[in-house]
C-alpha cells in the first residue's frame, strides 16, 4: 500500500541542492495537475515542473501574469503532495515587488515547493518565446532575487532572464551574473535561439547550475536531454508537453461527441476503468477504510 507513506527524508528544497551535486541533467517534465503528477512519478522522473502557462491554460487563461499566488498554491500542493518529489515552479515576475517575492516564497514554500523561478519581465509579462517582452531594469530584478533568498528556508531560488532576444547574448550574461551574487542558485536562460548560443551562455557561466525549456513550438532547437548535458545544462523542463497532449484527446473526443452522439469513437484511447483505479490506488484506500475501525461511544448513564 502506498497511500499515506512517509513523506522523503529532507526538505523538498534540500532534496533538489543535493541532487543538482550529482552531473547528470536533471529531466523536469511539467505536471499540470496532481494526475499527470502521479504518472510523471509513476514513470520514474525525480523531479516535476509546474508551469504558469500550463496553470493558465487549465483555467481557460492566456499566460500573461493573470493567475494568482493562490491559484498557484491550488496546483501546487497537489501536484507535491501526491507525487512525493522535487517540483520547481514557475513564479512568473514573483507577483510584485521585494516584499510580495518574499510572501510568494514562503507561500510556495509552505505548500512543497523545491525552487522557484522569477523572470526578468515587468508585466503584462509575456511568454518567453513569443516576441516584444519589456524587461526589469537589472537592479529592479537583483532586488527581487535578494529578497527571495532572504525568505527561503530551504527553497532553491532560480533566476530567469528573457534578456538575449532584446538586450543579446552578452547583455543576459551580465544579467545572470548579477542575479546569481543576489543570491540566485541557478539561472534559467529563456528562449536562447541556437546550439552556439546555448554552448556559449553556458561556457559563460561553468559553475552555476543551467536550466533549460524544451518547450514545443518555440524558439529554441529541439534537443534531447543528453544534448543539453553535453551543452552544460543542470536541469531541463519541457513545461506545457503534458498539458498539449491531454488538451488535444479532449478536445478529439468532444469533437467526435459530439458529431455521433457517443464516446465509441475515443474509447481505445482512453483509460481503462482498471487502469484509472490502479493508478489513483483506489482499492487500497477502499481497503485502508475498511481497516479502520469505527470508534465505539461510551454508553449513557442509567438515569
Amino acid at each position: 500500500m502506498t497511500i499515506f507513506s512517509a513523506q522523503p527524508v529532507g526538505t523538498p528544497g534540500a532534496r533538489l541542492r543535493a541532487r543538482l551535486k550529482d552531473r547528470r541533467i536533471l529531466r523536469l517534465p511539467g505536471a499540470h495537475n496532481g494526475l499527470a503528477a502521479l504518472q510523471a512519478a509513476r514513470s520514474g522522473f525525480e523531479g516535476l515542473y509546474l508551469s504558469g502557462a500550463a496553470m493558465s491554460a487549465s483555467m481557460g487563461l492566456p499566460d500573461l501574469g493573470i493567475i494568482t499566488i493562490e491559484d498557484v498554491c491550488f496546483f501546487l500542493s497537489q501536484i507535491a503532495r501526491v507525487s512525493k518529489l522535487p517540483v520547481i515552479v514557475d513564479g512568473d515576475t514573483g507577483y510584485g515587488e521585494a516584499l510580495n517575492v518574499m510572501a510568494m516564497v514562503q507561500r510556495f514554500e509552505a505548500e512543497g515547493a523545491a525552487a522557484v523561478h522569477i523572470e526578468d519581465q515587468i508585466l503584462p509579462k509575456k511568454c518567453g518565446h513569443l516576441s516584444d517582452k519589456r524587461l526589469a531594469s537589472p537592479s529592479d530584478m537583483a532586488a527581487k532575487i535578494a529578497a527571495a533568498a532572504r525568505a527561503r528556508r530551504d527553497l532553491v531560488v532560480i533566476a530567469r532572464t528573457d534578456a538575449v532576444a532584446s538586450e543579446g547574448l552578452e547583455a543576459a550574461v551580465a544579467r545572470a551574473r548579477l542575479y546569481v551574487d543576489a543570491g540566485a542558485d541557478a539561472i534559467f536562460p529563456e528562449a536562447l535561439t541556437s546550439i552556439d548560443m546555448l554552448r556559449a551562455f553556458a561556457k559563460a557561466m561553468p559553475d552555476v547550475p543551467l536550466l533549460a525549456n524544451m518547450t514545443e513550438f518555440g524558439r529554441t532547437p529541439d534537443l534531447t536531454a543528453d544534448a543539453f548535458e553535453a551543452l552544460g545544462y543542470a536541469m531541463v523542463i519541457w513545461p506545457v508537453s503534458s498539458l498539449r497532449v491531454a488538451a488535444a484527446a479532449q478536445r478529439d473526443l468532444y469533437r467526435s461527441l459530439a458529431t455521433d452522439g457517443a464516446t465509441t469513437a475515443a474509447r481505445a484511447s482512453m483509460l481503462t476503468r482498471a487502469d484509472l483505479y490502479d493508478l489513483l490506488d483506489y482499492f487500497a484506500y477502499e481497503e485502508l477504510d475498511g481497516a479502520i475501525a469505527r470508534s465505539a461511544l461510551p454508553d449513557a448513564p442509567a438515569s
